[in-house]
């Protein structure tokens, strides 16, 4: 009589043995039959109640691992072209796992929002878990698109408004919804092909025209999924809201609580105050408005809050986290009026190190609603009529508090990157009037250091109180990206230290070192393009970014919800009401981790389609005019190059480069010409020629005019045997690679 496996070896044989992994593969494994498979059945079953297995059909994995096949929706490329997936099963406690899905060249094409049969193999790369195979197609989602309508005898055609999309969908007369020629429509696919190839879909709303000047954020709204609508039992429980009461608050309205925010902004989440004290130092309070009190867990406010996971912002409208109600009245900390706040007071010594902190769920009234050029203004010496009156006991303490984190901030040598923000100005009727870059202030930087602080601190209360939380992770790039950023430092005349453990001091040496010269804008975004995204999660895996071992979002929950869990877990922490993190906030945190983390991908993806989309209509009227700019990217169809003036971003085809053949070598990110040998790279200077601008989809054409100062002939592409050129080309990027690593191995 076989001997029934222990527990461990049961589990052993599970990892061990992906794909055979029935119940009848394990009995045959370890040799079990008749009456003893009610046994190996029974403690089947355990490890399963236990969650030490999961059952799926017949089969037993680990809970924390995906099947070996599995079904996977497809979720589109990324910027170099590599697909994506998800699964469709997923019942571990972490992150959703990222699948690398990898076509045979014999596989059908699978397009975003489709569902696939796939194998999957365990990988341990930097950036996924899982590489995926197709095993068989099953079926498209409900895949969406936004595009202009065409109408024509038997129906009409769809024309897609993404950047790149060439595929056009065609819609049956039945399914038109009434939309007319050149129309806005959103639309879904019904059936993956009609006559001559098309797709099929059928509109599901009209949007419009498209070139009406306030279409431009709605395309991206509805492009992106993002819900712009709140339901009627959301919009009924928002104005049912009463103002909260002095009830279980400590009264915080004697101190010098102010808020800084841009001029134009509508809520005002955050206050802030100092105290100089005797020894130097500071005490600083971060008041930060009680959206806990009004929003509860499990009501229609909390589900349509969690469903949007951030506000999202757009040069002519906002699509808030909360209602208008909420987000700029009973939450927002208006001057001169009582309101709701979780506070946290801070020590600081005369070095600026943070020595003690304490959170206060308590009442506050503003002094003043300021903007960062009235609160710079003022500190400067130059106040205006109503900052005057708070330049001695509020804008100069904050300003001595803003000293002493500067010194705390230089050594701890965050990622110190200098980018400028555009702004869009629109006119009344939302046409583009000027394209700027916003000014930067130490008021900027005030706030936002302090507000880093009290995230640090209520990651740490957390951690101390024992209590779950979702922390903002900013993994370490990996050494791929890394090594892409040096290539351009070294293209560029920088250097950026090799062969050591990455800090972001070493960052910020090679961006002292653009600093001032003509490449210093590409370094710094070259810096950035080489960063992971941030992410929450449940797991403290620290901010590499900031430099900061412990770090969760605290400030903002009227525009994002990961802050609203901080602050419920907080109040579920020092026991201040019924109104903190509920079981069911708990039990989710993985789910809503992975949730917001996508919605906040969402809708940094709308806003940036936006702004081109508005830079593309403020161009459109310049057709021909020559731009200086330099090369952000090369790829093997062509190179990107970024715009001085406006900071935006146009393609240049192959095609508009040269009048010769070029080779694209991907490991130098340089494009070559077989005939004369020149060399395209990054961070070259260009002189280029707008020749089309699409506001509806907002793509930049250029053409080539000047490279590094010398001009560039155009004309029809030279003929002839392509093969020898081609070998005289590669072996000159080979030189180049080996010249390269020659000067590295001097530095």
């Amino acid at each position: 009589m076989a001997q029934i496996p222990s527990r461990q070896q049961i589990l052993d044989w599970v990892a061990e043995h992906p794909e055979a992994t029935a119940k009848r593969d394990i009995a045959k494994a370890f040799g079990i039959k008749g009456a003893e498979r009610i046994e190996l059945k029974r403690l089947l079953k355990e490890l399963e109640a236990e969650g030490m297995l999961e059952r799926r059909r017949r089969h037993y994995l680990d809970a924390e691992k995906l099947p070996p096949v599995s079904v996977i929706q497809i979720l589109g490329p990324d910027g170099q072209g590599d697909l994506w997936a998800k699964p469709m099963e997923w019942e571990g406690e972490g992150l959703l796992p990222k699948i690398l899905f990898i076509p045979r060249k014999a596989d059908p094409a699978v397009g975003e929002g489709e569902r696939i049969l796939a194998r999957l193999t365990e990988v341990h790369a930097e950036d996924h878990q899982y590489e995926a195979r197709l095993i068989r197609r099953i079926s498209h989602s409900a895949l969406k698109i936004v595009g202009i309508f065409r109408k024509g005898a038997d129906g009409g055609r769809i024309v897609p408004i993404d950047k790149g999309a060439d595929k056009e969908w065609r819609v049956p007369a039945g399914a038109m919804q009434g939309a007319e020629d050149g129309e806005l429509v959103e639309a879904e696919q019904s059936a993956p092909r009609g006559r001559m190839g098309l797709p099929l879909a059928r509109i599901v709303e009209r949007l419009g025209d498209p070139s009406a000047p306030r279409s431009v954020s709605l395309i991206a709204i509805h492009q992106h999924g993002i819900p712009d609508e709140f339901p009627e039992k959301v919009i009924d429980e928002a104005e049912a809201a009463e103002p909260a009461t002095m009830k279980g608050r400590e009264d915080l309205r004697d101190l010098p609580l102010v808020t800084i925010d841009p001029v134009d902004a509508r809520d005002h989440d955050d206050a802030v105050a100092a105290i100089t004290e005797e020894d130097g130092g500071a005490t600083i309070w971060v008041a930060i408005a009680d959206v806990a009190y009004y929003v509860r867990p499990g009501k229609p406010l909390d589900r349509e809050a969690w469903k949007r996971g951030n506000s999202s912002y757009f040069p002519d409208r906002v699509v808030p986290m909360l209602p208008d109600v909420l987000s700029g009245d009973l939450c927002s900390l208006h001057e001169g009026v009582d309101r709701p706040v979780l506070a946290v007071r801070m020590r600081l010594d005369g070095e600026g190190n943070r020595v003690s902190h304490s959170f206060h769920r308590g009442m506050m009234r503003s002094l003043a609603s300021l903007s960062y050029e009235q609160a710079q203004a003022a500190a400067d010496g130059q106040p205006d009529e109503v900052a005057a009156p708070l330049v001695d006991y509020v804008i100069k303490p904050l300003w001595h508090a803003y000293a002493l984190l500067k010194k705390a901030r230089d050594r701890r040598q965050p990622l110190d990157l200098d980018l400028p923000e555009r702004r869009i100005e629109l006119t009344p009727d939302g046409r583009v009037k000027s394209v700027n870059f916003r000014e930067r202030y130490d008021a900027h930087k005030l706030i936002e250091e302090m507000m880093i602080l009290a995230n640090v601190a209520a990651a740490e209360e957390l951690i101390k109180l024992r209590r779950p939380l979702l922390f903002r992770v900013h993994e370490e790039p990996s050494l791929a990206k890394i090594d892409a950023l040096r290539e351009v430092a070294e293209a560029s005349g920088f250097t950026l230290a090799k062969g050591q453990v990455l800090q972001t001091r070493h960052l910020n040496r090679l961006l002292e070192q653009a600093q001032g010269t003509d490449f210093d804008e590409l370094i710094n975004i070259s810096a950035l393009r080489s960063m992971t995204q941030a992410y929450y999660s449940p797991e403290g895996l620290g901010h590499f970014g900031l430099a900061l071992k412990n770090y969760a979002h605290f400030t903002s929950p009227i525009r994002r919800y990961s802050d609203l869990i901080v602050h419920r877990a907080l109040i579920a922490g020092h026991h201040w009401g019924k109104d903190g993190l509920s079981p069911e906030d708990v039990e989710n945190l993985s789910t809503t981790a992975e949730h917001i983390s996508e919605t906040e991908r969402r809708s940094m993806a709308a806003e940036r389609d936006t702004t081109d989309r508005y830079l593309a209509a403020y161009l459109s009227d310049r057709i021909g005019s020559e731009f200086a700019g330099r090369i952000s990217g090369v790829q093997r169809f062509g190179a990107f190059v970024k715009l001085d003036e406006t900071g935006a971003d146009g393609l240049l085809p192959i095609r508009e480069i040269g009048n010769e053949y070029f080779i694209y070598d991907a490991d130098s990110q340089t494009l070559m010409g077989s005939e004369t040998g020149m060399e395209v790279s990054v961070g070259q200077r260009v002189t280029v020629r707008l020749k089309e601008a699409v506001p509806v989809t907002g793509g930049l054409m250029l053409e080539l005019i000047e490279l590094e100062g010398n001009s560039v002939t155009h004309g029809p592409k030279a003929r002839g045997k392509r093969g020898p050129r081609k070998l005289a080309v590669q072996a000159r990027l080979k030189e180049i690679k080996r010249a390269k690593k020659r000067k590295r191995a001097r530095v």
